[in-house]
């Protein structure tokens, strides 16, 4: 009886209101935190097109040869090596007014000949690109002749709460500045793609489509993040995305070299069998066994020794090798890492500081390891120099005079593309490699 008399109350105040405060009212009730927070950040999403330039032949080359007839189909219809432009949309954030940076997916601009980016406020402007890196999916551009820039306003991923609404802001299929809501679903998860594992995503449930890549994630104050990165093809409702404190170590070294150095400990290891985890008194067959420590390094300094078994990377467990790799491709120079590990009995944690390997140190554990030396080659790919006898190469049968031009997914351009090629896949039991000797090119697998 109260309860009504207090809303009747109100009701006359208000009917008492002039219409113009009424109307006020209703405008400040309809502005919903999700509302705010779009309002804030909107202006600084971008919509992202890229071209490029594909190279196809003529369908009539290779029918008529090079006759007269076949001359002339050609010059009808086009040569052979004829160019045309193919076209894709994606979704970035501006991080930097000032600079003019904004930061999206590296897979939304990933051979890209020329890149354009469009505001909400419908300016247009071309953008280059400052440093990319695939095994974080980030990329940093700089927008051309840009000022008076928006700049979306960064938050700290550490805290995020499961189940807190979040947003989701993008141009799913070519549908500019398209909002999406939801919740965290989940922290920590992994994503296996064609390109490997990849480890610590953001799962929600807020929409995210084709287009939508390189869109940020915000928190109901308007913040961002996460990055919109992946969707799960074959299930609806599961969309991933990168945490912004993960980006915003990457983007620090984007900015400064173009790259982020891939990071190593220095302990070389295998995944556990069921007899070898009896042996040593696990439990399971999770971890990774340590078979070498290499000296000097961070791995060596912090005591780890082979024969033990690394449970765990920062609080996520270590199921084996493949994520073992997934886990440690997440982190920077600037990370210390703290690792759980097992020796006999016991269980110890130790921390230890994550280095860039020296592509000195990679060419001599990969004429160590894999048996291969090697050197730029005119043409592109690595020339293979030496092969070391009894080396895992020397049983595939490469030799000298050999130019590896694609090792696992990595396309290989010199010498230093193989050394990134060795740190990336130096714990992987096979390799397949794309080598090429003489006029032939040949798919083979390398087995350590």
């Amino acid at each position: 009886m109260i309860r009504a008399a207090g809303l009747f109350l109100a009701l006359l105040v208000l009917l008492a209101c002039p219409a113009p405060a009424r109307a006020q009212a209703d405008q400040d009730l309809r502005r919903s935190p999700v509302v705010r927070a779009v309002e804030a950040v909107a202006p600084a999403v971008v919509n992202i097109t890229t071209a490029r330039v594909l190279r196809r032949q003529s369908p009539f080359g290779p029918m008529f040869g090079n006759d007269l007839l076949g001359r002339f189909f050609q010059d009808l219809y086009g040569r052979d090596q004829e160019t045309e432009k193919t076209q894709s949309l994606g979704s970035g954030i501006i991080i930097d007014g000032r600079k003019a940076l904004v930061l999206t997916n590296s897979h939304v601009i990933a051979g890209a000949s020329e890149i354009r980016v469009r505001l909400m406020d419908g300016r247009e402007f071309k953008a280059e690109l400052v440093g990319s890196d695939p095994d974080f999916d980030l990329a940093v551009l700089r927008l051309e002749g840009a000022s008076d820039l928006p700049q979306a306003a960064m938050g700290d991923s550490s805290d995020i709460r499961i189940g807190e609404t979040v947003i989701a802001i993008g141009n799913p299929f070519g549908y500019n500045h398209t909002v999406t809501t939801g919740v965290v679903s989940a922290l920590n998860r992994s994503v296996t793609t064609k390109e490997g594992e990849f480890s610590d995503f953001i799962q929600t449930d807020a929409a995210i489509n084709p287009g939508n890549s390189g869109g940020p994630l915000l928190n109901i104050l308007g913040q961002v993040i996460g990055l919109n990165t992946a969707i799960q093809a074959r299930a609806e409702g599961i969309g991933f995305a990168t945490p912004i404190n993960k980006a915003k170590k990457a983007v620090a070294e984007l900015v400064a070299t173009g790259r982020v150095a891939p990071v190593w400990l220095g302990v070389f290891g295998q995944d556990l069998d069921r007899k070898t985890a009896e042996y040593l008194g696990l439990g399971n067959v999770k971890g990774l066994l340590v078979t070498d420590v290499y000296q000097g390094s961070a791995a060596a300094g912090a005591g780890i020794r082979p024969g033990d078994v690394i449970l765990a990377m920062d609080g996520r467990p270590v199921e084996g090798r493949a994520q073992y790799m997934a886990l440690l491709r997440g982190h920077t120079r600037s990370d210390t890492l703290g690792l759980v590990c097992r020796r006999g009995q016991d269980q110890y944690a130790v921390k230890v500081k994550a280095r860039v390997m020296l592509e000195k140190t990679a060419a001599d554990l990969a004429q160590t390891r894999w048996g291969i030396t090697v050197s730029d080659n005119p043409q592109g790919g690595a020339l293979v120099r030496e092969v070391a006898p009894g080396s895992p190469a020397d049983r595939l049968g490469l030799r000298p005079g050999d130019v590896i031009h694609q090792i696992g997914s990595l396309r290989l351009k010199s010498a230093k593309g193989f050394l990134n090629a060795y740190l990336h896949h130096r714990q992987d039991n096979a390799l397949l490699m794309r080598v090429q000797r003489g006029s032939g090119l040949y798919y083979v697998r390398m087995v350590m």
